[in-house]
């Protein structure tokens, strides 16, 4: 039978700014496929400006017919964006945690975090008239929560921080609205999610 994969998360998780092929979910599914590994397309549950509440409210009663061979979290760029505390998050990273890992039907290996991506070093942030320094910072303290708890989970951990802060030097791999990745740069966060979900599943 094909594999299920449920994507969870906000704006990067929909692909905003590209056709959904180009988003990570999709272009993991596609590259799974060219491997042989038969997969569904992904269920993506994420909208444009979630934070970990508005994620954990969209989750309330949510009951799926499918099991689920993996499972994504990528979680929180919009609580920093709107000021909110690192208690704040860790305290609802952790309930989506849990959420997310109930998906995966408690399997562990089949749940990956993924870290937030730095904006701070985008066009956009640095016409917004905001700090960008403080940016990365307050990117860099979300991201040491959702490693830290996903360490101790035993869960998953993808830090895309490495390609995402090439947006600095290297523009293309930016959408239109100078903010969001483009495909190019979904499809290196897809690169990595396929090598690890290859890891456990064939």
């Amino acid at each position: 039978m094909p594999l299920n994969y449920l994507a969870l998360g906000d704006s990067y998780t929909i692909g905003e700014c590209v056709d959904q092929q180009n988003s990570f979910p999709f272009q993991v599914s596609q590259k799974l496929r060219s491997k042989g590994i038969e997969i569904n397309d992904p269920q993506i549950i994420a909208l444009t400006g979630w934070t970990t509440n508005d994620l954990i409210k969209a989750l309330e009663g949510k009951n799926f017919k499918e099991k689920f061979d993996l499972v994504t979290l990528l979680i929180g760029v919009n609580n920093q964006y709107r000021g909110y505390s690192a208690t704040n998050y860790r305290h609802e990273f952790k309930e989506l945690l849990k959420t997310s890992l109930g998906y995966a039907e408690n399997y562990k290996e089949r749940l990956i975090v993924m870290s937030i991506p730095d904006w701070g070093l985008t066009p956009f942030a640095k016409k917004s008239g905001k700090n960008v320094r403080k940016i990365s910072i307050q990117i860099n303290a979300f991201n040491a929560i959702n490693k830290e708890e996903a360490i101790k989970a035993g869960v998953g951990y993808l830090d895309i921080n490495g390609s995402s802060r090439i947006t600095d030097i290297d523009l293309p791999v930016l959408a239109a609205d100078g903010l969001h990745p483009s495909g190019k740069l979904y499809g290196i966060w897809a690169n990595e999610l396929a090598k690890k979900f290859k890891t456990f599943k064939v």
